[in-house]
């Protein structure tokens, strides 16, 4: 399949792999108790500073574990000033496209610079999605064709879901010239192809069109077609069935057959009376069914009639229609129309979601800027938030209640709004994470979800708080030093995570043992020990190895020296790692 081709394009498609890995620092924690230094253990996360090293600073926790990821990214409309105008000459974007791309970076039109600052950062995203997870990223016209092609390389074609139409307003200027855009776009990728949404809640007018005129214990139902498409494929499904009122021999509409297998039907005729397999011999009437010539119908499938005399299964019959309930498979008209299906409501499940969203059911821009207003006390601090709405629409459908939604354009916070609204609708436990490089993360950002936790509004328009956490984080200094050496000021638990992590791809183990402070976990067998000391070389000898205590196939041991012989090594299944030289980079 071709790929987009754009000027800086070599440049950026393996610069995840360059980009330096930060440690994350918590500045305070928040709750229903306000703000405080303390850690308060929340898993909710605000990081402030840039996506692509945040991104990269938060996959040894969670690479692989992301259920949803929604992005609002800039939509390069042209107008000046990234923050508010949505396009990519903002001076840390230049900066950054500068160091990245070199001199070639001046050459760039806005379409270039817009998709050489998206492909790194939709990179990390893919590796933080779960297996069974999905993204989400609103667009309008102006990329959304590049956005598409660059998804489908990076998520890949088959992995491709919909592409959402979002009706953004709800009213039109008489003055708009040209064609105005009423909607935007949400392209969504799945991580595997077959992921799927979770259905949504019926509407009364769906429900509406079910009845129970016949009193059936299983409840309301409508009527359907007792017939499918493709005869020609199901010969052995296409057959005569005998009405028990006119005694006529009905046949499935040219071109069908009927829904289910013929030992199926034929239970469920046999709730009207007495019904047999008989061979009719009825070739030309299945070939006109079936579109085909008589002599190439099959030849031995047979019909299912009336064992006993038309008289008395009619008298059955009748009755039935009389007194009720009619059973599943039914003629129409009174027993004098085609054979029908009842469809039960019990049965239907949800509301199968498509790909339009209508401003009635997920909100518009005006609501989402008149909210933003109302909970700053009237100034209007973002110029195009989302609206929650939509955003719980996207959450609803994902399904689980406990799992992870990362948001690496953050804006002004309606991510964590809409979870944090769902969460108190449904009892769930979701986790968010924030990411936003502007300096009003803080301000604005952290500040908005401060205020959904609390509660807002005055008088009448109070709205009550959702209750719930988060913790807010700067990007602090880079793991390994252009030198390959450690930096030190990072602290070695945050060295330790990130060793534990390049070996195994797992978190580092939240306990960890008091009497072997070297030991950071036992994973596929393999116990890994990081012998570090900030202020002294650290040598694997005899002496550390008799102070492993726990049991294991393997070892893999990082240390600044070695003295034992690679032979006594090998005989006890263990690999030693040489600190700095053999930390890996991410």
């Amino acid at each position: 399949m071709p790929t987009l081709e754009w000027i800086g394009k070599d440049k950026v498609v393996n610069h995840h792999q360059e980009v330096p890995y930060r440690v994350l620092e918590r500045q305070y924690s928040y709750d229903e108790a306000g703000q405080h230094a303390e850690d308060n253990g929340s898993e909710n996360m605000i990081i402030h500073g840039d996506n692509l090293e945040a991104l990269k600073a938060l996959l040894p926790r969670y690479e692989g574990k992301v259920k949803c990821i929604y992005i609002d990214p800039p939509y390069n409309t042209g107008n000046e000033g990234w923050v508010y105008n949505d396009n990519v000459n903002d001076p840390k974007i230049k900066r950054w496209l500068g160091e990245v791309v070199g001199k070639e970076g001046e050459d760039l039109s806005r379409h270039d610079k817009w998709l050489c600052m998206m492909y790194p950062r939709l990179k990390l995203l893919q590796r933080l999605l779960a297996e069974d997870g999905v993204i989400f990223i609103s667009i309008d016209d102006n990329e959304l064709y590049n956005l598409k092609s660059i998804c489908d390389e990076i998520f890949g074609l088959s992995c491709f879901v919909s592409n959402i139409s979002w009706q953004r307003t709800y009213s039109m200027r008489n003055d708009a010239k040209g064609i105005p855009a009423e909607v935007e776009h949400i392209l969504v990728y799945g991580r595997r192809a077959d992921w799927q949404p979770q259905k949504l809640e019926r509407t009364e007018s769906m429900d509406s069109k079910y009845k129970n005129p016949d009193h059936d214990p299983k409840g309301a139902w409508r009527n359907i077609v007792a017939s499918a498409p493709d005869s020609v494929a199901h010969q052995g499904m296409v057959y005569a069935i005998q009405n028990p009122i006119t005694g006529k021999l009905n046949y499935p509409p040219q071109g069908r057959h009927w829904s289910l297998g013929q030992d199926q039907m034929l239970e469920a005729m046999c709730k009207w009376g007495e019904y047999e397999l008989r061979d009719l011999k009825d070739y030309e009437a299945r070939a006109f069914v079936c579109n085909v010539a008589v002599e190439d119908v099959r030849q031995d499938v047979l019909s299912i009639v009336l064992k006993e005399d038309i008289s008395i299964a009619q008298q059955k019959a009748m009755e039935i229609y009389k007194k009720g309930p009619l059973p599943e498979f039914f003629f129409s008209r009174n027993g004098k129309g085609v054979l029908s299906r009842k469809a039960y409501l019990q049965q239907m499940g949800g509301r199968p979601v498509t790909n339009l969203w209508p401003y009635e059911e997920t909100g518009h821009t005006d609501e989402a800027s008149r909210l933003l207003k109302t909970m700053f006390r009237g100034t209007a601090v973002f110029d195009t938030p989302k609206p929650p709405r939509m955003i719980e629409r996207i959450v609803q459908i994902v399904g689980d209640k406990n799992g992870l939604i990362l948001d690496s354009f953050a804006g002004s916070g309606t991510t964590a709004h809409a979870v944090l609204n769902m969460n108190k609708a449904d009892g769930g436990n979701r986790k968010f994470i924030l990411v936003e490089m502007e300096n009003y993360a803080d301000s604005i950002t952290a500040e908005r979800v401060k205020r959904v936790i609390d509660g807002y509004g005055e008088g009448k328009k109070v709205v009550e708080g959702t209750g719930g956490n988060f913790s807010y984080y700067e990007l602090g200094p880079v793991l390994l030093l252009p030198d390959a050496n450690l930096n030190e000021e990072v602290g070695p638990q945050k060295i330790r995570e990130y060793v534990y992590y390049m070996e195994t791809k797992e978190s580092l183990p939240a306990e960890q043992p008091t009497d072997e402070p070297y030991f950071m976990g036992l994973c596929r067998n393999t116990a890994y020990y990081f012998y570090y000391e900030r202020e002294r070389v650290t040598t694997l000898d005899h002496v550390f190895l008799a102070t492993v205590q726990t049991k294991a196939e393997g070892y893999t041991i990082y240390a600044d020296l070695c003295t034992i012989p690679q032979e006594t090594l090998r005989k006890h299944n263990i690999t030693f790692k040489k600190i700095p030289r053999d930390i890996a980079r991410l």
